[in-house]
C-alpha cells in the first residue's frame, strides 16, 4: 500500500507540465522551502520500502548448506563401539542430528545412563574433532548461492548446534572469505532453539533481525527463527523430511539452492 501511494504521487507529479511542476513544488515545499509533512512522510515510506529486502542470512550448518552425515555417522559409531553398543544406520543418525551431540546419544541410547551418554559425547567429539571433513561437502547448489549472496553484499552468517570449534573448522574450510560471523554449542551459547547464538552472530554482523533471514533444516530451526525473531525458509534436503518441516509449522520450504537463492534476492 505505501509502494503504491507514492507511486500514483510521483506519477501525478511527472506528468504534469512545467508550470505546474513548479506549482506543484511549491505546495510541497510550503513557504520557507521545507518539504511539507504529508509529503515528506510518503517520501519517507518509499525510501523505507527501497531499503527493504534481505541484508542479511543466518544460515543452520549440518543439512542446510553442509552434508556432514558420512562424518557424523563414523564418529558416532566409532564411539557407540568402543563402549560396547551396536553401530547405527546412517538414516538413523540422520533422525538423531540437530539438538547437539548429547542429545545424539541420547536419542541413539534410550533409557541408557547419563554417564554412559557422557562418556559417549567425550569420545565422540575427540574423534570428530580429528575426522571432521573426510567426506563432508556442500550440497549442490550451496558455493553457487554464497557467491551470488556476496556478490548482492548481502551479509552470511552461521549459527549451529554442533560444538563450536568445529563449526569454525567447517566454515573455514569450506566458506572462507564467504562467512562473516559463525557461532556453535559452547557454555556461553546454549542449543538453538535458544535466540542467544543468532543473536550473537546479528551483532558480528551489524545486522538487524527485521532485514535478515534464517534457514534451516529441522523443527529445532522453526523454532529458533521464531525465537530470534527472524524471517525463516526452510531446505528439504537436510536431516528432516518435508513433512516433519509442515509439522513443525514451516511455511516457505525450498527444494534446491537455485530456489532458495532467487527468494533470498528478489524479496
Amino acid at each position: 500500500m505505501r509502494t503504491i501511494t507514492f507511486i500514483i504521487f510521483y506519477h501525478t507529479f511527472a506528468c504534469l507540465t512545467i508550470g505546474k511542476r513548479k506549482e506543484f513544488n511549491k505546495k510541497i515545499r510550503g513557504r520557507n522551502g521545507r518539504i511539507s509533512p504529508q509529503f515528506g512522510m510518503l517520501i519517507r515510506i518509499q525510501q523505507e520500502d527501497a531499503n527493504m529486502g534481505y541484508k542479511a542470512v543466518i544460515f543452520d550448518l549440518d543439512g542446510t548448506i553442509l552434508d556432514t552425515l558420512s562424518d557424523l555417522q563414523t564418529s558416532v559409531n566409532f564411539a557407540l563401539e568402543k563402549y560396547g553398543y551396536p553401530s547405527r544406520t546412517r538414516e538413523e543418525v540422520r533422525s538423531f542430528i540437530g539438538s547437539g551431540a548429547k542429545v545424539l546419544f541420547e536419542r541413539a541410547l534410550p533409557g541408557e545412563a547419563e554417564e554412559k551418554i557422557l562418556d559417549c559425547v567425550t569420545v565422540f567429539k575427540t574423534h570428530y574433532r580429528e575426522n571432521v571433513n573426510i567426506y563432508t561437502c556442500p550440497y549442490p547448489g550451496v558455493m553457487e548461492m554464497m557467491a551470488k549472496l556476496k556478490a548482492a553484499d548481502i551479509k552470511i552468517g552461521v549459527c549451529s548446534n554442533k560444538f563450536d570449534a568445529a563449526v569454525r573448522l567447517l566454515c573455514g574450510a569450506h566458506f572462507e572469505g564467504m562467512v562473516d560471523a559463525c557461532v556453535g554449542e559452547s557454555e556461553r551459547v546454549p542449543k538453538k532453539p535458544s535466540p542467544v547464538g543468532c543473536n550473537m552472530v546479528l551483532e558480528e554482523m551489524n545486522a538487524s533481525a527485521s532485514q535478515t533471514l534464517y534457514v534451516g533444516d529441522s523443527d529445532v530451526d522453526v523454532e529458533t527463527a521464531v525465537q530470534a525473531g527472524l524471517d525463516g525458509a526452510f531446505v528439504t534436503w537436510g536431516f528432516r523430511d518435508r513433512e516433519d518441516l509442515l509439522c513443525a509449522g514451516a511455511e516457505k520450504l525450498f527444494d534446491s539452492a537455485d530456489a532458495l537463492t532467487e527468494y533470498i534476492l528478489t524479496k
